[in-house]
């Protein structure tokens, strides 16, 4: 018998739970400009129950090859990464619509 989802109720081989979090988020990424002129990266909008932000911040500053932290419900990443950010969101299953670039 198969185990059943306890949000939705359905056995978790077709659960969509997941995909319907994903879409009802709305992600922004933004450019702020720090100490001594530094841009950095912020993401925000992701839901911290549902997703993991330091393992998230992991895998993105290791796409993006900068360094970077995940603190405050918010990814920071060193740089001007917006479009590469967006494209790995996009890829991870985030709505298009969804993921801002400010």
């Amino acid at each position: 018998m198969a185990e059943i989802c306890p949000t939705c109720g359905l056995p978790l081989d077709i659960c969509v739970c997941e995909e319907i979090s994903k879409e009802q988020q709305r992600i922004r990424v933004r450019l702020e400009t720090r100490k001594w002129r530094k841009a950095v990266t912020i993401i925000d909008g992701i839901d911290e129950k549902d997703t993991n932000l330091s393992r998230l911040a992991q895998k993105l500053k290791s796409f993006c090859a900068c360094g970077g932290t995940a603190k405050n419900d918010e990814i920071i990443l060193q740089g001007d990464h917006r479009d590469r950010v967006k494209s790995y969101l996009v890829n991870l299953g985030y709505p298009e619509e969804n993921v801002e670039i400010q």
